[in-house]
């Protein structure tokens, strides 16, 4: 099927265009054309002067639709936490499991292998978050499922066959080697839950890290005589940072600090969602712990941070709003960037001829409208 959407604010390349067509052919983008050069007889979507930019990319997304991946790891809930972040502009996301039996984690990695194969919309791999974090930092994590990477671990966290692997752990747990080897495995490898020094990160980095798990929240502080993981993702500036931008787990003050020490393009935008988003109902059971929104914020019984109620259309709103960057910037952080660092920068993440054709459409409060994942339309 062939058709363009006109009348729209177009992201491109070169920033905010009103004079652009996008001609999708299939599941791909096929042109940016002025719209007078539209062919004659094509089908047309006119957005009526709205935002149209490219789909979200949620790198971490523990549930949504009153679903946990956790506690569901099947194609079915997967596909359900799928639609619900759907209706806020996410067009690729990886399930997210947090520390847990590698029984589940292998069930888990099969549920994406087959979601993948049997063409869930939006589904690009899997983010395996723990068991191989530090119990120092271990947030809501339970305890009892922490443990170290070893031979057993490697196979199951290196077994999805198709689409991306993330796997956040803390660095001091394991051996450079042992993230060599997922490196060589094709595993991304981030830290977070880390207590880890500088120098320990470090060393990681220099073997295959690639990135950091929310910045900030759950790892080593920066002191001053100690810049610990925070110190280490600041200064590197080849390496990639995730940021929860719900105005809870970070100040805006703190994030626009680290937005001043690397480069823009390597921030991207996360919810850490869970499955209150997009529910009525914000109560639901995490391993054993009743957890509530309170305020915008997921907390457990003692107060612990739980994950987000944050969608991406509300990252991106926040990031304008406390960030004090533009709606491209933002849009950036929450699309392109996020495909760079999965390595899906040639396929997905920018409105580009021959880029796959995922698209939202956005409000003047920056509310999406429509979605397009390969080019199928979505109302919202």
């Amino acid at each position: 099927m062939v058709f363009a959407l006109v009348n729209a604010r177009v992201l491109t390349d070169a920033g905010f265009s009103e004079d652009c067509a996008v001609l999708v052919d299939g599941t791909r983008i096929a042109a940016l054309v002025p719209p007078a050069e539209t062919p004659a007889g094509t089908e047309t979507v006119d957005l009526g002067g709205q935002a149209l930019v490219p789909g979200f990319i949620d790198s971490q997304v523990n549930g949504g639709g009153g679903v946990l991946f956790n506690d569901s790891p099947t194609v079915e809930a997967i596909a359900a936490i799928g639609e619900a972040h759907r209706a806020y502009g996410t067009t690729g996301f990886l399930p997210t499991l947090i520390s847990d039996d590698l029984d589940v984690v292998r069930r888990g990695v099969a549920a994406v292998d087959a979601a993948i194969e049997a063409g869930v919309p939006g589904v690009i791999g899997i983010h395996i978050e723990g068991p191989f974090l530090n119990v120092a930092r271990k947030g809501i994590h339970d305890r009892s499922k922490i443990r170290r990477l070893d031979d057993e671990g490697f196979a199951a966290v290196t077994a999805l066959k198709r689409g991306k692997t993330l796997v956040t752990l803390a660095p001091e747990q394991t051996t450079p080697e042992m993230i060599r080897r997922l490196d060589g495995a094709g595993v991304i490898v981030a830290a977070g839950h880390t207590n880890g020094s500088y120098t320990e990160i470090r060393s990681a980095l220099d073997n295959g890290l690639r990135g950091f798990t929310h910045l900030f929240n759950a790892m080593s502080p920066l002191t001053s005589r100690e810049p610990g993981a925070v110190g280490a993702a600041l200064e590197d500036l080849g390496s990639w940072c995730g940021l929860i931008v719900d105005g809870r787990h970070l100040d805006p003050v703190t994030m626009r600090l680290a937005l001043r020490c690397k480069p823009a393009d390597r921030f991207m935008l996360v919810t850490d969602a869970m499955p209150s988003v997009g529910m009525i109902d914000k109560t639901f059971m995490l391993q054993g712990q009743r957890v509530k929104v309170v305020d915008g914020v997921c907390v457990n019984a003692d107060g612990t941070l739980a994950g987000s109620d944050l969608d991406m259309a509300g990252a991106v709103r926040n990031s304008v709003a406390m960030l004090g960057i533009s709606l491209e910037a933002a849009v950036r952080m929450a699309s392109r960037n996020p495909a760079e660092f999965l390595g899906l920068g040639d396929m997905t993440g920018r409105i580009a001829p021959g880029l796959r054709a995922d698209l939202v459409a956005l409000d003047a409060a920056g509310n999406v409208t429509q979605s397009w994942i390969a080019g199928v339309v979505s109302a919202r």
